[in-house]
């Protein structure tokens, strides 16, 4: 077994009444769905993890219209839309 070296830091943040709202239900429905308790702070890491994985950078980004063209233009390369008459997967 390799031991994880990762070290944890404490990262203070301030979101709004829809962004916590948003993180609570997600962990909620994940909670009555499985049973997994998502704490908001693991939901965070994770998504930070995630848009490491999709090579997001912050190249190019001034606002936070930016940042979302930029993540929904990866995700719709990772994810292209069916085309009509496409068999589904």
């Amino acid at each position: 077994m390799i031991a994880q070296t990762h070290k944890i830091q404490r990262v203070v943040t301030f979101l709004n009444r829809n962004e916590i709202d948003f993180l609570d239900k997600f962990g909620k429905d994940a909670l009555f769905s499985t049973g997994s308790k998502l704490s908001r702070a693991k939901l965070i890491a994770w998504m930070v993890d995630i848009l490491d994985q999709l090579k997001v950078s912050g190249k190019g980004i001034r606002s936070e219209k930016d940042f979302e063209q930029k993540v929904i233009e990866l995700l719709k390369k990772q994810n292209p839309p069916a085309t009509e008459g496409s068999p589904l997967p």
